[in-house]
């Protein structure tokens, strides 16, 4: 099979099957879902929406949170992973939204990442949910499940597996592709012990093709 013919068989599993696949996180708005994405870095989208309708209700908007002490912050963040960090992004974030954004959040990949605590990944998933905009987000899991799956092949960085991934999925799927991947690495292709009995799309994915190979 080849890189072409495995990526057209998942996307069209996927397109069937999953006509609807979309962020856990819990938000109302972009500024929320911003906030939330931050705070997701190297933590659960779980523990995440744990603690994100008291942070919100205090913080409501980026005006709030501009005019908020990093220690107010983080008596709300403490349980996520690297609150002390997360906390002087938010209102750094907050702020420069206020100060030269004019309270607004962009909608270019670039003028996103300029934000304190937002890098490529968390500027793609606001320009591709916010905005609807062709950019795909890699994080753990489809960095992950991308390579397992034998979509992207010797990739390094998360840089490397978004352009090798963008060459092959159509414009119009990039936004959805990237939660397809997500989920599936989340509940089937888990990192420790992947579920591959239960794999839906085992027939295409590279992980599972030498499996057989080495059992045989």
């Amino acid at each position: 099979m080849t890189k072409k013919e495995r990526f057209e068989k998942i996307i069209d599993y996927f397109s069937e099957h999953q006509p609807v696949a979309e962020t856990e996180l819990n938000y109302n708005n972009p500024y929320q879902l911003l906030v939330a994405v931050i705070l997701s870095a190297q933590c659960t989208d779980k523990r995440v929406n744990m603690v994100t309708p008291a942070l919100f209700n205090t913080f409501p908007s980026a005006e709030f949170m501009a005019a908020a002490d990093s220690s107010e912050v983080f008596q709300y963040i403490k349980s996520i992973s690297y609150p002390n960090n997360k906390a002087k992004h938010l209102v750094g974030m907050a702020s420069m939204l206020m100060n030269q954004f004019d309270g607004i959040i962009p909608s270019e990949v670039s003028e996103l990442q300029k934000l304190p605590g937002v890098g490529r990944k968390t500027a793609n998933v606001i320009a591709s949910v916010v905005y609807n905009k062709p950019a795909l987000a890699v994080d753990t899991h489809v960095f992950r499940v991308s390579a397992c799956l034998g979509l992207t092949i010797n990739s390094t960085t998360p840089l490397e597996t978004e352009k090798q991934l963008v060459k092959y999925v159509p414009k119009e799927k990039i936004g959805i592709f990237h939660h397809w991947i997500i989920l599936h690495g989340r509940y089937i292709c888990v990192a420790r012990t992947p579920k591959c009995d239960i794999c839906p799309i085992q027939k295409f994915c590279k992980y599972f093709e030498n499996s057989k190979k080495k059992n045989n």
